[in-house]
């Protein structure tokens, strides 16, 4: 870590009288942060959004599988929470191993009833959790579709209900994600996306009928490319979620550590075992997707599909315990 915590020391020198507000108030640093992330995953999904899609999986995805755990898992202190391994873990394990979408939502209703909140508050989380599962099976067959998408709005949610604001910083980020959500359904984001040939800069067989394919499958015209486009930039914004906006919000100190010492608190936090297999895995995919893009691709999500049921059980349990991590 040495060697990246120089160049960011050079960078802060670089920047003058302008840095010390963003080391020492946090919430000018987190707004900024994620409103420049905003901006620039927006470029990126208009230039190359089909390089996005193909390789933020491998670079970002185990990494961000990590954040999961750790903070919806092992800070929490849920992991020793026995009746939650078999009220939540295994319906969640079940879709890992394929099972229906839906057995997601049986972990979510799970967490809610064996949660540490009362009576009434457990039944109105049962009730929300089986009006979102009944929303989803009327999608029918699209529903594995549609929750692709919703769950990268789930960590922008978890984000914003983490910790107490002490300002209105932080409806920046928030306002700019929602604008440009909504402008990259229109019309106009598909005519610049298509002007500026970021639909057709793609990496071998990963081109944009096979994105429409696996992001839009059902659907013709522009609004399939435009579900595509959506994807590709709320995918990236869910990855800095975990990877950047809330490890700063979660820390105990207002001023950021340096990179030596976050390596040294999710060393703590999740364990070394832990931090090296994921190493490992990361390695092992990135090797993987030189000789094959695509099937690393495909390998990642099926490991990965257990995650955003993960999410959704964490968020309905903190909102049941009324609690913030």
């Amino acid at each position: 870590m040495a060697p990246i915590d120089w160049l960011r020391r050079r960078w802060l020198r670089l920047l003058g009288p302008l840095a010390r507000p963003l080391m020492v108030r946090r919430e000018l640093r987190v707004a900024v942060f994620a409103s420049a992330a905003i901006i620039s995953a927006t470029l990126a999904t208009l230039l190359i959004p089909l390089w996005l899609l193909a390789l933020g999986p491998i670079v970002w995805g185990i990494p961000h599988l990590l954040g999961d755990l750790r903070y919806l898992v092992i800070q929490p202190g849920f992991h020793r929470r026995g009746a939650l391994w078999i009220a939540a873990g295994l319906p969640i394990l079940a879709t890992a191993l394929g099972a229906d979408v839906l057995y997601g939502f049986v972990g979510a209703a799970g967490a809610v009833l064996v949660s540490r909140a009362g009576g009434g508050r457990k039944l109105l989380g049962l009730l929300l959790v089986g009006a979102l599962a009944g929303a989803l099976a009327a999608c029918g067959e699209a529903r594995d579709i549609v929750f692709a998408h919703a769950h990268n709005v789930i960590a922008v949610l978890l984000w914003w209900a983490w910790r107490p604001r002490g300002g209105r910083l932080h409806w920046l980020p928030l306002a700019l994600y929602l604008g440009v959500s909504c402008f990259l359904l229109s019309e106009l984001a598909f005519g610049v996306a298509s002007g500026a040939g970021g639909l057709t800069r793609s990496l071998g067989f990963l081109d944009q009928h096979y994105q429409v394919a696996r992001l839009s499958p059902g659907l013709t015209g522009s609004l399939a490319t435009r579900l595509v486009l959506l994807y590709a930039f709320a995918q990236t914004i869910h990855y800095v979620v975990w990877l950047v906006l809330l490890p700063d919000d979660d820390r105990d100190r207002v001023t950021p550590p340096t990179f030596a010492t976050s390596l040294r608190g999710l060393w703590r936090d999740v364990g070394g075992p832990l931090v090296v297999l994921t190493a490992l895995a990361v390695t092992g995919l990135a090797i993987w997707a030189v000789f094959d893009l695509m099937e690393a691709g495909h390998g990642y999500f099926r490991m990965a599909r257990f995650h955003g049921h993960l999410e959704l059980a964490a968020a309905a349990l903190l909102w049941a315990e009324a609690r913030r991590p």
